[in-house]
């Protein structure tokens, strides 16, 4: 039976409407990075907790040294001297100064700091040769971090600089998604997991590889297996992955021929199928539907398709499986080096490329060669001519998804 096919942006947004994140779980802050924000979070201390300097230099008080120049310089009494760290507090009044070291809180009524170059000590005074305006070299209190305003939201990414900002806002543990627990099934007789014997007519599983190495790029746990185009055994095995993890992607076996089974084992199982067709090339025998309420994506097994089928459906899904709130690989803009020429109206054509910097702005060159594995080893972005389009002209700027 002839298989209906979607658009992409349908097939996409079904996928994403059928796959909720996994569960939270409490994660240590130096644990954090890279990992997806379960809740939105407050902070609980302000950051800095004080007033303080930004410099080494004079707490001052600025209207008394509004005329300072090195010629009139303006003397004031040292009258003591603040560090980071320090409990003790000075009082600046008029006519004196203190010395303060960066990050030692503002001393009581002072209002700037003088930067250390541009004053003179000379015993117990000081010769303030500039002037320093209101406000001048302080950080306020609460500046980097303002105690209860929102530091991170919910599905928001986590950056090595947000783990920073967590860390100041007082936070030791942050709830986090759970990583998915992805099992990936390469199917066919003629392939082998790395590290077997490789006998005549067979090759290496390489495509599960490529799929295993994006999976880990995002932290996620893997467990990779290979299995024979047999029904009863292949029946077993996706029985026994699908117990053990959290979704489930099988690489080749995909589409309708004789040894094609993946589809009739997985109906067997009681699978509900949301699509099995993608009006998208290369990867139009991308499928993807729920079995015991876990997301399972078939791919095709050509290595161009299974990579493009990965990510523009199976990639996203299992970044929403992670909580992630825009699960979708970045995009830059970038200028076309030659035409790209589609195939039909209605479909979405994508192309690999490399970007290359020139005269300060990015370059998408189409990636041409008979090599599929060497191409996708290149590959460092991804364009493509959206439906009711066939045609993009050399020079043009187009959006594209940046995979290096």
């Amino acid at each position: 039976m002839k298989k209906l096919s979607i658009g992409l942006g349908k097939a996409l947004n079904i996928t994403l409407e059928h796959i909720p994140p996994l569960s939270a779980e409490n994660c240590n802050v130096a644990e954090i990075t890279d990992r997806i924000a379960a809740s939105d979070l407050y902070a609980l201390v302000d950051a800095p907790s004080i007033d303080s300097s930004l410099k080494d230099g004079y707490a001052v008080l600025s209207h008394e040294v509004a005329d300072a120049t090195p010629e009139k310089p303006v003397h004031l009494k040292l009258v003591g001297h603040m560090e980071a760290g320090g409990k003790t507090d000075i009082e600046v009044k008029p006519g004196t100064t203190v010395r303060v070291l960066t990050g030692a809180r503002i001393p009581a009524g002072a209002d700037a700091v003088l930067s250390e170059e541009f004053a003179k000590p000379e015993g117990d005074e000081v010769l303030v040769m500039n002037f320093a305006e209101p406000g001048r070299n302080i950080q306020p209190r609460g500046r980097d971090v303002e105690f209860r305003k929102c530091i991170l939201k919910q599905g928001q990414h986590i950056t090595p600089g947000i783990t920073g900002l967590v860390a100041a806002a007082g936070h030791s543990t942050v709830p986090v998604f759970k990583n998915p627990t992805v099992a990936i099934l390469g199917t066919g007789d003629e392939i082998v997991l790395p590290g077997e014997p490789l006998i005549e007519g067979k090759l290496y599983a390489s495509n599960i590889l490529t799929i295993n190495a994006w999976c880990k790029r995002y932290r996620m746990k893997t467990l990779l297996s290979v299995v024979n185009d047999d029904f009863d055994t292949l029946t077993n095995t996706l029985k026994t992955i699908s117990a053990d993890a959290d979704a489930v992607i099988t690489s080749g076996g995909a589409w309708t021929g004789d040894r094609d089974l993946v589809a009739q084992v997985l109906e067997g199982l009681g699978w509900h199928e949301y699509f099995h067709r993608i009006r998208i090339g290369p990867g139009k025998a991308v499928g993807f539907g729920m079995l015991d309420k876990k997301p399972v994506f078939i791919l095709p097994g050509g290595p161009s398709s299974n990579l493009m089928g990965f990510l523009q459906i199976a990639l996203p899904g299992l970044l929403a499986l992670s909580g992630d709130a825009h699960p979708s690989l970045p995009r830059i803009n970038a200028r076309l080096a030659t035409d790209l020429q589609g195939r039909q109206r209605d479909w979405t054509d994508f192309f690999f490329g490399t970007l290359e910097e020139v005269e300060g702005s990015t370059v998408f060159h189409p990636i041409q060669g008979s090599s599929r594995l060497r191409n996708i080893a290149e590959v460092e972005a991804i364009a493509a001519i959206p439906e009711e389009q066939e045609f993009l002209k050399k020079g043009s700027v187009i959006s594209v998804q940046v995979l290096k």
